[in-house]
């Protein structure tokens, strides 16, 4: 049966949807996990919001982003079923963190129509989390390289090779598209609350985690 949200927006138009939404004032409200829209797959965008109204949308999402705070947004996680993503990282850690997960700073970007392909059989572990799935983290494998190919907001094309953290963030948003959530991959013993990733996985890398919890990392 569906919920009485699910029913209300499935079958409203993506433009007066974001109208809509972007008719309050402040961050988006970001949907949390067991919303059907997370699960459902999205659009591809194909003009459904006029330039203006893309426009205004990406900037909400960017905004909601910087408020959450998060590194990237798929606009599912407001409720919109349409294949567009935005990510930005400043990157403020380590130097040490820096070295060892690859994180480096990343410029505002917006995804349209992304995909992306794995780069050779190197895979990386490391604890992410979601904004979608709030007080949680869970070790992650993912592919240390990947190629994504996109348009940006402009339909400009976009075919580009992301390593380390860029890399990661760009999976992480792209599989929000197709239905996916970090859980989904997410290596299920290693499930730790913020609190506890904070006080006792906050290594730079899990292998404490691993050893302790009882898991297997990537070779």
């Amino acid at each position: 049966m569906a919920s009485e949200r699910d029913r209300s927006t499935r079958h409203i138009p993506l433009g007066d949807l974001v109208e809509e939404l972007l008719g309050h004032e402040g961050p988006l409200p970001i949907v949390a996990a067991g919303d059907p829209v997370l699960r459902r797959g999205t659009e591809p965008f194909d003009g459904q919001l006029d330039p203006a109204l893309l426009a205004r949308f990406v900037a909400a999402l960017r905004a909601t982003m910087h408020a959450a705070p998060g590194v990237g947004l798929a606009a599912p996680q407001v409720g919109v079923p349409l294949r567009i993503a935005v990510i930005e990282d400043p990157a403020p850690v380590s130097d040490e963190v820096r070295l060892v997960r690859g994180r480096v700073p990343q410029p505002f970007r917006v995804l349209v129509n992304p995909s992306y392909d794995g780069i050779g059989p190197q895979r990386a572990a490391f604890f992410e989390g979601c904004l979608s799935v709030p007080g949680w983290q869970a070790v992650v494998a993912r592919h240390a390289e990947v190629r994504l190919t996109a348009l940006d907001e402009h339909g400009r094309a976009v075919d580009e090779v992301f390593g380390g953290w860029p890399a990661r963030i760009v999976q992480h948003e792209t599989d929000h598209l197709d239905g996916m959530l970090y859980l989904d991959r997410a290596e299920p013993r290693s499930l730790s609350s913020n609190q506890a990733a904070a006080e006792l996985w906050s290594q730079p890398t899990p292998e404490r985690a691993a050893e302790v919890l009882g898991f297997t990392l990537p070779d």
